[in-house]
């Protein structure tokens, strides 16, 4: 029961990241509807990628970079979710 319930999770966990990484496509302005469900999802999912940056650095290409924290993540998510 606890296994179904930490997969469950980790299932849930998961959304959450890629929903932020698709909101972060869009440009939300401080007036928008979105904006408390992109700080939403910041505020719960930063404190794991964060570390992640850390130790991954955003790569540089061209002007911006290519964040690579959120995949290390989800996979890692993943792989334990399939552990489990």
């Amino acid at each position: 029961m606890v296994v179904i319930v930490l997969e469950w999770l980790i299932e849930l966990y998961v959304i959450v990241l890629v929903l932020r990484a698709v909101l972060s496509w869009f440009p939300i302005s401080s007036s928008s509807p979105l904006r408390p469900v992109e700080t939403a999802l910041v505020k719960v999912t930063e404190p794991v990628l964060a570390p992640v940056r850390k130790v991954i650095p955003p790569i540089r290409a061209g002007g911006g970079g290519i964040d690579l924290s959120m995949i290390v993540v989800i996979l890692l998510l993943l792989v334990v979710a399939r552990i489990l």
